[in-house]
């Protein structure tokens, strides 16, 4: 009898230990690193930009235009609250993508030296935009 409840003590003790062990598991956090974001139809930005990276890229538009990612971004056809980011439905898209190949283009060919203080050290949407959705044209007579 005696061997019968040590037996029977062995295998309640065993089954606690398990049945506590994935009791806890249960509150224990998932430690699943997030997937990356794979974004698509990137035509400038670079393929493995991050997504801290774009959405500095995505709020200096926003600064320097003026304006909000309706702009330049197309509404979901099945939710208009929600942006279809890859489309190129909207032309502000394309013209975004224009304008970044331009600046990218003046700065490479301007700004690439060590400027002295005081100069500009580069051109960006807002040295034009000023943040308007269109830049003002002046016309400067000499």
């Amino acid at each position: 009898m005696k061997k019968f409840n040590f037996k029977y003590r062995k295998i309640s003790l065993v089954t606690a230990v398990i049945a506590t062990a994935m009791t806890l598991s249960a509150f224990i956090p998932n430690q699943e690193k997030p997937k990356e974001e794979k974004f698509t139809n990137l035509k400038v930005l670079p393929k493995n930009i991050t997504p801290d990276e774009l959405k500095l890229v995505m709020r200096e538009f926003n600064s320097s235009l003026g304006v909000k990612c309706g702009f330049c971004h197309t509404p979901s056809k099945d939710d208009p609250k929600k942006m279809e980011f890859a489309s190129d439905e909207n032309k502000h898209k394309s013209i975004a993508r224009d304008m970044m190949k331009m600046t990218a283009k003046i700065n490479k060919k301007y700004f690439h030296k060590g400027s002295k203080e005081g100069e500009i050290k580069a051109i960006s949407c807002k040295t034009c935009h000023n943040g308007q959705k269109h830049p003002e044209m002046k016309i400067v007579s000499l």
